[in-house]
């Protein structure tokens, strides 16, 4: 088969290189395939069909416009740094809320009298930025690409980047086992992954369960050799957007039941399912105060 470049190939389609670009990382353009950064298109590929429009929810529109108009204090502003400071706090980051809220808001980190780990405050910033790019990026089914592009994002200029065994927006290279358990080995995890998302992705509708299914089997999977539970959640939220559920955020509080509920889910669904819905109870307080619009499950 023969293949062509992103500007070729826009160029005979009368799109720009953007879309073209966004339409091979949302796998809209069969075959497609990149070689480092750079995309190879078969010749013969065509414009991808549109799809008549999707309603958007009402949070996620207003997600949107207040990321673009960068206002201050709105749910945005909100989801930016509950999510992140909650994410990054269940890994072990040990800035405060606080802390977090005033890299968002004045991208410093402030006076403090205890050391802060530079890693927090790259990680916490480039999961600024990772939210960002699922709000924007919500259209279209998940992508293998897709997944290694949030894990760039969060990684990006962390000092694992350094480390010529860690593979920053690529899957693991050695093994590795969470919570005491094993995972997938890093041979077998593009085959893994693969399945998973084809599976995910033939459901039409996909349920709220079966997007806590995709998030346990995901961690089970663990592809990254770090980062896992943080994209995980971020996938989470994006696919609770895109299908028109409530969104949640896995507070400190809910912390030890979540990992319950992620290691007895092949057993017993309802205890991650209680929790999460827990998390999905407090983001609708928000949702109200707020005044947005959305649906019970």
């Amino acid at each position: 088969m023969e293949y062509i470049s992103v500007k070729d190939w826009a160029n005979r389609h009368g799109v720009s290189e953007r879309t073209a670009r966004n339409y091979c990382a949302q796998g809209k353009i069969s075959e497609a395939f990149l070689v480092g950064k750079t995309w190879n298109i078969p010749i013969d590929a065509t414009l991808p069909k549109r799809k008549k429009t999707e309603s958007v929810s009402p949070l996620l529109k207003v997600l949107r416009e207040q990321k673009d108009s960068q206002v201050k204090g709105g749910i945005y502003h909100r989801v930016q740094i509950d999510l992140t400071y909650n994410s990054n706090h269940i890994e072990g980051s040990r800035l405060t809320h606080d802390q977090t809220r005033y890299i968002f808001e004045t991208n410093t980190i402030g006076v403090t009298d205890k050391a802060v780990n530079v890693d927090d405050i790259i990680e916490t910033a480039n999961h600024f930025r990772a939210i960002d790019y699922i709000i924007k990026e919500t259209d279209g089914k998940l992508t293998e690409t897709y997944i290694k592009q949030l894990h760039l994002i969060l990684k990006s200029g962390t000092s694992d980047e350094r480390k010529d065994w860690f593979r920053v927006g690529n899957y693991k290279k050695l093994p590795n086992e969470v919570g005491g358990n094993d995972t997938t080995t890093p041979e077998n995890v593009h085959k893994e992954m693969k399945a998973l998302l084809k599976e995910y992705n033939n459901k039409k509708n996909p349920t709220f369960e079966d997007i806590l299914d995709f998030h346990q089997r995901f961690e089970t999977i663990h592809p990254f050799q770090d980062g896992n539970g943080r994209v995980g959640r971020l996938i989470m939220f994006r696919e609770c957007l895109r299908n028109n559920y409530v969104p949640f955020i896995i507070t400190d509080d809910l912390k030890i039941f979540y990992y319950n509920g992620l290691r007895n889910w092949p057993h017993i669904k309802g205890y991650l399912t209680d929790t999460c819905l827990t998390a999905q109870d407090n983001f609708k307080f928000l949702l109200d105060k707020f005044r947005i619009k959305y649906k019970n499950n």
